[in-house]
Formats: structure tokens, sequence, C-alpha cells
């Protein structure tokens, strides 16, 4: 493993601005994710806030380790059984009430990366119940690592109480796909360490103040069995059963962390 980057108050304070406007950024794409809008929509709105913020779509034209192309989109827009990395504007999908929609978006801001994830159903939860429980979990967990996040702490503990969160919900146990997960983040979109969503307290990385790390807890509804697209990047549920995915930017502070793509 690479050596984990510990980020100074000045960059952090870069950080936190960029976070700031994604977290805005994500909430307009929020408000207007609605039905018979197109997924191309979507990602053109999200270049037109970016270039009104100053700031730059952090995956459009990104190849990560392994992929043969540049990622076409500025956003991640990953529909029903569509796990993560779906590409919004090659094959456009118009949204339809009872959806579920995951909005995922990464920032480059003065030279800086933050990463941010939400979930929604179109038109609200009452038209797809199962997707409104899955997405209630997965905020669920996503509280409860940030909750105990603070110096000294693994990353395995934070995988602990993701999957404690998920195998403890009074209605369904829906699973944890191990392959997917966080990762440090800062002059990099994706850093060292990995931070998984499933684990054993008191095994893996220990964290330190100054270290940034985004936090995804990812779901399916009844398989952990994928497969990638011939795309190159979406990943769906081989049954094709619903998925969803939350994540927000953190810094490890002195006493605890600070959730960065927070208003």
């Amino acid at each position: 493993m690479s050596k984990i980057n510990i980020y100074s108050e000045k960059e952090i304070e870069i950080l936190r601005e960029g976070g700031k406007i994604l977290h805005t950024i994500l909430k307009t794409l929020e408000k207007e994710t609605l039905e018979n809008v197109s997924t191309k929509d979507l990602d053109i709105r999200a270049k037109e806030l970016c270039i009104e913020n100053n700031a730059i779509p952090a995956f459009l034209n990104y190849t990560p380790g392994g992929a043969k192309r540049p990622f076409p989109g500025a956003i991640c827009i990953s529909v029903n059984h569509e796990v993560v990395h779906g590409i919004p504007n090659e094959k456009p999908k118009i949204l339809k009430k009872g959806d579920v929609v995951t909005l995922d978006m990464g920032l480059k801001y003065m030279g800086m990366f933050t990463d941010s994830a939400v979930t929604l159903v179109v038109g609200g939860g009452e038209y797809n119940k199962v997707g409104q429980e899955m997405i209630d979990v997965a905020a669920r967990a996503l509280n409860n690592a940030i909750d105990i996040l603070k110096p000294g702490l693994r990353t395995g503990d934070i995988g602990q109480a993701i999957e404690d969160t998920v195998k403890k919900n009074k209605g369904k146990i829906y699973k944890i796909p191990t392959i997917l997960g966080g990762h440090g983040i800062g002059y990099g979109i994706h850093e060292d360490p990995f931070v998984p969503n499933f684990g054993k307290a008191g095994e893996g990385v220990v964290l330190k103040e100054g270290n940034v790390i985004a936090i995804e807890p990812i779901l399916t509804e009844n398989s952990t069995a994928m497969n990638t697209l011939s795309d190159g990047y979406t990943f769906v549920t081989q049954d094709k059963g619903l998925a969803v995915h939350v994540e927000h930017t953190v810094v490890i502070t002195k006493d605890g962390c600070e959730v960065i793509t927070m208003g």
C-alpha cells in the first residue's frame, strides 16, 4: 500500500470549499431528477453547474485503472439494477415514477477532489417502497460510520459499522458487494486506502488526523452477483435486483471528523 496522504489545514480548506459546491450541485440535480427527465439532460445540467461554480466535473474524461477509455459523462447516473458507474449520455434513459436513481459525482476545485453520491426514488418513496427502504438503510450505515470516525480508527471499524447496520435492519437484510467501497481522496480522485463496506473492528489501515476519505455504502436487493456492461463502466445486478449508493467525503480531525460534502 502507498503512503496515505495527510492534508494540511490550507488544503482541507480548499476541499471544504469544493465539498460545499458539490453538495449544492447534487442538491440541485436531486430536485431536477423528475419523471420524464432524461439522464442526458441531467448530465448537461451537471456540466452547466460546474461552469457556474468554477469547478471541473472530475469523472469527465477520467480513465480509472483497467478502463479501456475515459468516462464520457460529467456524473455517474445509475438507475434501478445499475449498481455504480452508469453512463448518463450514451444511451440516455427517460426517468419514470418509481425509478431508483443514484447521482454520483466527483468535483475538482482548485486542483483538489471531493466525491459524493445520493440515491432517490423518482416521484417519492411511496412509488418504490423497497427502493426507499434500501436508501434509508444505506443512509443509516453511512451516518453510523461517520459517527465513529476519529484518529486511531481503522478501516475495518468503518466496514463493521456499515455491515452491522445493514444486518440489523428490521426489514429485509440487503446485500453488500464486497468488491466495491470507499477510498482516500484529495489530490487524486481515488487514493489509498480502500474503505470497505464490511469488515472486522480492529483490522485494516489506521486513520490519522488529516486523512481524507470517501465513505460509500453500496447495497443490492437480493444478490451481490454483478456484470459489467459492454460500455466498460456500468455494473449491474445479474438478477435485475435494485441497487443503491450513498457517499460523503470526510476529513479526520483532531477529535473526530468533518463531513465536507454537506451544506
